[in-house]
């Protein structure tokens, strides 16, 4: 899953272009030098970039998977695939997936700076067009991906919670409405569609060249906990991800699935690893000002990213690991390495927010906080003087 390139993204609001075909000799070679392995024909779509680029890249090596047709706005690099170069939402898609057994649906633009409208057209559209084009081809099984942030971030959510909790979450967070919009398409395909069997991933919070809302929370110098919060930190690194998707491709695993590290790490623990001080704020003054900048168009995160940051989401992870998968990372090494992808990106609020930088406009980042204190500080200042 992954955001698209800019111009790709400007590229689409262009009328629609012809999607050649590319596939190099050396695939064709591929091809035919695996015509017996007996494992599954896999597409991939969003497969250029990000999560998409690296499980194609692990499906290609995989003597488990028969062939791997990729699908995107552009060519990738994997030269070990098929690749077929157009939009999701085209239902030219369908005969592209001719032939497939499985789909890996990666193409969901989750990126901040897209136009919010924009991007739930492209990503609910996408979804309906995919699985719609997948069950008139004959493919047997849809993987889709969503986030473990479809159950809501609430005080009162179990510690961890079961992939069959219920989905409590609000459309108030970036993306979260359309991967809402997403499972319920998941839950409608196989009624609408007999024999299309949907398998929904949804991993929590995701790290390894990833940019989100919660990545950048670890781009400023003071972490944001909103007084009487109860934060509790469980992350996903894309290479586990990546693990757990090849299992649903493989029918190891079937049904609505979470995948994230074993365990959670408590706030306190968080700031020890990660050698930030927190800065507490009353949660009027954090959401407020949250609120306010997002309205202004100050930072591309609305104020509902900051609940995620303030009450647990935890997930159990129980059906993959009843099937025998296990993470390969910790928290805490996903932690460091988060630290290290981030570093040299620490916000200053006035500076960075004057240029609109969206890096140093994390939704929980220090800018609210910054920001809040001051407002805090200015009222203050206005009591004493009418003292």
């Amino acid at each position: 899953m992954s955001s698209p390139d800019p111009q790709v993204r400007a590229a689409r609001n262009l009328a629609s272009r012809p999607s050649p075909d590319h596939r190099p000799a050396r695939t064709a070679l591929r091809a035919d030098a695996s015509a017996a392995v007996r494992g599954p024909v896999v597409a991939v779509t969003g497969a250029a970039t990000g999560i998409g680029a690296l499980l194609t890249e692990r499906l290609a090596a995989s003597e488990g998977i028969k062939q791997v047709v990729a699908i995107d706005e552009r060519r990738g690099e994997c030269a070990d695939a098929q690749w077929h170069v157009l939009d999701v939402r085209d239902p030219a898609i369908a005969e592209k997936l001719r032939g497939a057994d499985v789909v890996v649906h990666l193409a969901v633009d989750l990126d901040l700076e897209t136009d919010a409208a924009a991007r739930t057209a492209y990503n609910v559209r996408g979804a309906q067009t995919v699985l719609t084009a997948a069950a008139a081809a004959g493919v047997h099984r849809v993987v889709l991906c969503t986030s473990a942030m479809v159950y809501g971030a609430l005080p009162d959510n179990e510690l961890p919670l079961s992939e069959d909790a219920e989905l409590r979450a609000t459309a108030e967070a970036t993306g979260v409405g359309d991967l809402l919009e997403i499972e319920r398409l998941a839950r409608r395909a196989p009624r609408a569609h007999p024999g299309l069997n949907v398998t929904v991933v949804r991993p929590a919070v995701l790290v390894g060249g990833t940019d989100t809302a919660l990545t950048r929370y670890f781009e400023s110098p003071r972490l944001l906990v909103v007084a009487g919060s109860r934060p509790a930190w469980q992350f996903c690194h894309v290479d586990d991800l990546c693990s757990a998707l090849e299992y649903a491709v493989l029918e190891k695993v079937d049904g609505e699935l979470a995948v994230g590290c074993d365990g959670w790490l408590e706030q306190e623990e968080v700031e020890e690893l990660s050698d930030i001080r927190r800065m507490e704020l009353p949660s009027a003054v954090a959401l407020g000002a949250a609120a306010r900048l997002h309205r202004i168009g100050l930072t591309p995160s609305p104020a509902g990213d900051l609940a995620y940051t303030m009450y647990p989401w935890v997930v159990s992870g129980s059906r993959l690991h009843d099937a025998g998968w296990r993470p390969q990372w910790t928290n805490e090494e996903v932690l460091a390495e988060l630290l290290e992808e981030v570093s040299g990106r620490h916000t200053v609020a006035g500076r960075r927010l004057g240029r609109k930088d969206a890096t140093a406009a994390g939704a929980a980042g220090a800018t609210v906080a910054l920001l809040g204190t001051a407002a805090l500080v200015r009222r203050a200042r206005k009591a004493r003087r009418r003292i």
